[in-house]
């Protein structure tokens, strides 16, 4: 990383399979969007999410995302295995990868760590912590540490 600021605006895949935790995450992150300048790009599902990573099929001019979202349990492809395609290709394993689920189990934790995820953040069940929880990853990753600039 190289200390230099984050690019403006900053590109954030969000991989979310449920329509009401990807709603509560659009809104959360409006809200705090009043000082940030993010793109955010929605996909539904593991095989989706690789697709807009590798820019394949409908996804071929889609940008390289500064930051990914990544739910765990997932369709068609699920998140573990979307997190080790990331982090073993070379282009994208610089990518900070945070994992926003449910799941508060060990097993899910330790095994996504092991797979070189940046972070591991379980999603609370009220809205207004959910809100709360996307305002701290906001903060943090959007404006206080600094994201591997690469060209697009």
């Amino acid at each position: 990383m190289s200390g230099v600021p984050n690019k403006s605006p900053i590109d954030v895949l969000l991989v979310e399979d449920n329509p009401g935790d990807a709603r509560l995450a659009k809104e959360a992150l409006k809200e705090g969007a009043s000082k940030l300048d993010y793109r955010l790009h929605h996909v539904k599902d593991g095989v989706e999410a690789l697709d807009f990573m590798f820019r394949k099929g409908d996804y071929a001019t889609a940008v390289r995302p500064d930051i990914v979202l990544l739910d765990l349990n997932l369709p068609r492809k699920d998140g573990r295995e979307v997190l080790a395609e990331i982090k073993e290709d070379d282009n994208l394993k610089l990518i900070p990868v945070l994992i926003l689920t449910t799941s508060q189990a060990e097993r899910d934790i330790l095994d996504t760590y092991s797979l070189h995820a940046n972070g591991y953040v379980s999603k609370p069940l009220d809205l207004d912590e959910f809100a709360s929880v996307v305002a701290s990853i906001q903060d943090f990753w959007f404006t206080t540490a600094k994201l591997p600039q690469e060209d697009k």
